[in-house]
């Protein structure tokens, strides 16, 4: 969208010619930036519902360094837009805007500025001159000539705007947060939104949320978000990246996407700059994060935070200012996996509801108090229908790049109260994980023969091999990885040895080729020329547990033959799960192709959910005929 040419409807020097709605008013909306003018788009429409006395139409601002993206926002909303300049050729009754850096034409009519985030909390650089200016504040000839208004969402911060700047003294209006009634109201649908991002049952969803500036987490720590999905096991963790809408207009999406490159191929969801943000803040369990009003919002909701990034900038005595004091720091030299998991201690959130009390008042009422002063300011008699009710958010699908390799930690010890072998068993996207050797880490060895832990004996690392399916397009991986798994079952038991032997034969470093079957179970063969048959209870369709378990087993010196106990996920409590057996009717195992009843519904087949994943494996040996050690 270009804006070159003033318009000549809705509004223009001949606009009742070419009108079909003759409005009694003209409301013109300042846009500046994608972030206000998103604010502005996402309350507007419920505050003017089906009333056609209101002409509405957007002047576009480009003085900001963050103009990128406005118009192809407002293109994509359907609005009227103008340039800047057409606005001093006309007379609205009315300017509202969510950006108080603007720069109004002189005239008579009232400017109705909202805060495009939690307002007034922190200290911002002033576009002006070379200084900071509090976030929120309009232009001191705007206040002087009495024509700016003030959008509050809290009494405590009109004290806040008159400490700072006594010119704003009569020129605050209490309205709310829309916002924020948008969030409680929607709050009921989290499992909509979470499975729209595709967040499995007993999944936690970590949402990184950076403002902008060099003071935001993106501009102290760039790597966060690949470190924390390199530490934060694969199948217990999503990871999501709200990035504050100056960041991506400042930089562009491709250099965005340049800087996170790593966390992509990892897995990370990028949320979108534009309304998606919500739902997702109202997916997660945890918000990693900064000043930045999308932690705040966390915060209030009452999720657990780290804060990894916290500017010297936020105002005394704010809701900012109250979360910078209570929720605890993400330290860089410590473990991530552990500062992320004790933050879901209840002690971790002590303080939190401040932040929400200091922040909004009265939540639920702010579009009816915003319809009140638009049409106060208007000087047209507010509609008779009841207030705009608040509608909950529609689920956000956010795309993500498939993960097709991992550097897999089997643990192999034995169960305390059976001394049964149990294969414990992480992943992490090798794309951001730590390579690390295969065997013990410390060359040691244990109390038994077979070199499996005795019974009681604390759990040890024995394996990390690199696993990949046979999607995977970084060459190097290809060559290197010790497991190769089917990204696709296989139509029948030839098709998958025929797929087997082919792998193998084609990638010398691999030592396991794991593929599903369409009946049911799971394929495993060896470079030596052996296959394994795997059955489990339940329909988890994923070769990975099954490849894991006989590599481990391999590599361990195990028998290729009975059960095996895997455990995968987390518990309630953040362990793992004790082990259940799980048999057949006729107290047997489910034979090849058969599938147990239990655990529809996810990929775990039989244990989704908080508790995590056990399943008992069966492990059988067979020769299919042909097959031979495969030397690559």
């Amino acid at each position: 969208m270009h804006v070159d040419r003033p318009l000549r409807v809705p509004v223009g020097p001949d606009a009742e010619r070419w009108r079909t709605f003759p409005a009694e008013r003209t409301l013109v909306v300042a846009a500046r930036t994608v972030v206000s003018t998103t604010r502005v788009l996402e309350c507007l429409p419920a505050v003017l519902r089906d009333d056609t006395r209101v002409s509405v139409v957007f002047a576009y601002d480009p003085t900001s360094a963050f103009n990128d993206g406005v118009l192809d926002l407002l293109h994509d909303s359907g609005c009227r837009v103008m340039p800047w300049t057409q606005l001093r050729d006309l007379a609205p009754d009315l300017v509202l805007t969510a950006s108080e850096n603007i720069d109004v034409p002189e005239g008579a009519y009232p400017v109705l500025v909202l805060p495009h985030g939690i307002g007034f909390q922190k200290y911002v650089p002033d576009s002006r001159a070379d200084r900071v200016r509090l976030s929120g504040l309009v232009p001191d000839a705007l206040l002087a000539a009495g024509r700016a208004w003030l959008a509050t969402s809290h009494p405590d911060q009109r004290e806040q705007l008159l400490s700072a700047h006594p010119e704003a003294a009569g020129r605050t209006l209490l309205v709310g947060d829309p916002c924020f009634d948008e969030l409680m109201a929607s709050a009921p649908l989290r499992s909509a939104y979470r499975a729209a991002l595709g967040v499995g049952a007993g999944q936690r969803l970590v949402v990184v949320s950076s403002t902008w500036g060099p003071t935001s987490l993106l501009g102290e720590r760039p790597g966060l978000p690949a470190r924390l999905l390199g530490a934060l096991p694969y199948d217990d963790y999503r990871v999501a990246a709200v990035v504050h809408p100056n960041v991506w207009a400042a930089h562009g999406s491709w250099q965005l996407r340049r800087h996170l490159a790593a966390a992509l191929d990892a897995g990370l969801l990028l949320v979108p700059p534009v309304h998606a943000w919500r739902s997702v803040l109202l997916a997660s369990d945890l918000v990693v994060g900064d000043h930045g009003s999308v932690t705040l919002y966390g915060a209030a909701l009452g999720r657990p935070v780290l804060l990894s990034a916290f500017g010297s900038d936020s105002v005394p005595g704010t809701a900012a200012e109250v979360l910078g004091r209570h929720a605890p720091r993400l330290d860089p030299g410590r473990d991530a996996r552990g500062q992320v998991e004790a933050a879901f201690e209840p002690a971790a959130r002590a303080g939190y509801a401040e932040v929400a009390d200091r922040a909004f008042s009265e939540p639920g009422r702010a579009l009816g108090r915003l319809r009140t002063v638009l049409y106060d300011l208007l000087r047209l008699p507010e509609p008779s229908s009841a207030p705009p009710p608040v509608r909950a958010l529609a689920p956000v699908r956010v795309p993500a790049e498939p993960v097709t390799s991992w550097r897999v930690r089997a643990r192999v010890t034995r169960d305390a109260g059976t001394s049964a072998v149990v294969v414990e068993v992480e992943r992490f996207p090798s794309a951001v994980a730590d390579g690390a050797p295969e065997g013990s880490p410390d060359g040691a060895t244990y109390g038994s023969p077979d070199g499996v832990p005795d019974a009681g004996s604390p759990a040890v690392e024995l394996f990390s091999p690199l696993t990949c399916t046979d999607a995977e397009r970084d060459l190097g991986i290809v060559e290197s990885a010790s497991v190769v798994l089917s990204a696709a079952p296989a139509a029948t038991a030839t098709a998958a040895l025929g797929w087997i032997d082919e792998t193998l034969g084609a990638r010398p470093g691999c030592l396991v080729a794991a593929t599903s079957l369409d009946a049911g179970g799971h394929l495993v063969g060896l470079r030596d020329g052996r296959g394994v048959e795997v059955t489990q209870g339940g329909s988890f369709t994923d070769p990975h547990l099954p490849a894991t378990a006989v590599y481990a087993c391999l590599r361990t010196g195990l028998p290729l033959d009975g059960p095996v106990s895997v455990r995968a996920g987390r518990a309630p409590d953040g362990g793992l799960s004790s082990v259940h057996e799980r048999r057949s009717p006729d107290g047997g195992v489910p034979a090849l192709g058969g599938r147990a009843p239990h655990g529809e519904g996810s990929p775990y087949g039989d244990a989704s959910g908080a508790a995590g994943l056990v399943l008992i494996l069966v492990l059988r040996t067979v020769t299919a005929p042909g097959r031979s050690p495969t030397t690559g």
